[in-house]
């Protein structure tokens, strides 16, 4: 058994389709198919159900599919530490949010005590946060809501409080307060549902008997409040994400406690470097200040 049919069979998984996966590796249909075929040969068993390029995994794939993840997460791991004793001072760190408003700041504060390492940052649904993280592909995530899994250790960082964002000329803009049920027939700007603020809002909502009606919905949070100020619609904003434009006033929640837990997570097997370390200390130390 290579490591090459491992890494193929894993992508085929995922993908469950030869041409996507052959398109995602880059080698040719043909070159994938007989790598996962030669797998077959290699076990004794077929690993998946076959509709033309369309495949999916049977009982033997599943099976095989947890033990060959934690093999290439295992050998992952060692790259990355080998990677840390040989190179302290650079390397990437991996991360994913589903909540960025506070980004910024947090690593511009990492990149003054580790100048050299850089960053990859990606901005996740809760659902494909959860799934990078199980396979060992991030150091750390910053998320909303909180995740508790086996695998997963997650401390909550932050309560944020969510606020309702309006513009300046809204009927409701000269307030401080608002109740849910006195924005039942308003129109909203949000992110599209799978994001923690989405969900959290939504649920309430419901519970006091309306379903929010959305004219956008999208994957840039920090557009939204250049929606808010063009009239599109009013947006429900957490406080660290609030913008201090002259045309948006911002109310609070009167009758529901509206408030978004803020948690770092990580996989509890995952090599953590001695930056990411730092890193961890950095997001402590920023949401601590803040809760001040």
């Amino acid at each position: 058994m290579e490591l090459l049919q491992l890494q193929y069979f894993l992508e085929v998984a995922r993908l469950e389709h030869v041409t996507e996966a052959a398109r995602s590796l880059h080698v040719t249909q043909s070159s994938l198919s007989k790598t996962i075929q030669r797998l077959e040969e290699d076990l004794g068993v077929p690993l998946f159900d076959r509709t033309g390029r369309k495949l999916r995994l049977n009982e033997f794939g599943s099976r095989f599919l947890r033990r060959a993840e934690r093999a290439l997460f295992e050998l992952e791991q060692g790259k990355q530490e080998i990677s840390d004793l040989s190179s302290p001072e650079h390397g990437t760190l991996e991360l994913a949010v589903t909540t960025a408003s506070t980004l910024p700041n947090i690593l511009r504060e990492f990149r003054k005590k580790r100048p050299y390492i850089q960053f990859h940052v990606q901005m996740l649904t809760t659902q494909e946060m959860v799934t990078r993280l199980h396979r060992g592909e991030v150091d750390f995530c910053l998320s909303s809501p909180p995740i508790e899994e086996d695998d997963i250790e997650c401390q909550i960082v932050f309560l944020d409080p969510i606020l309702v964002a309006v513009p300046k000329g809204h009927r409701l803009a000269d307030r401080s307060c608002v109740s849910l049920t006195e924005l039942r027939d308003e129109w909203f700007v949000g992110v599209k549902r799978g994001y923690g603020t989405r969900d959290l809002v939504d649920s309430l909502c419901k519970s006091v008997g309306f379903v929010p009606k959305y004219v956008y919905e999208g994957d840039e949070p920090a557009r939204l409040i250049t929606l808010v100020e063009g009239e599109i619609g009013i947006a429900f904003i957490p406080s660290t994400a609030r913008d201090s434009r002259e045309h948006i006033s911002y109310l609070q929640v009167a009758d529901h406690e509206l408030v978004r837990e803020i948690a770092l997570l990580w996989h509890r097997s995952r090599y953590i470097s001695r930056a990411a370390l730092e890193f961890r200390e950095v997001v402590v130390e920023y949401f601590g200040a803040l809760s001040k």
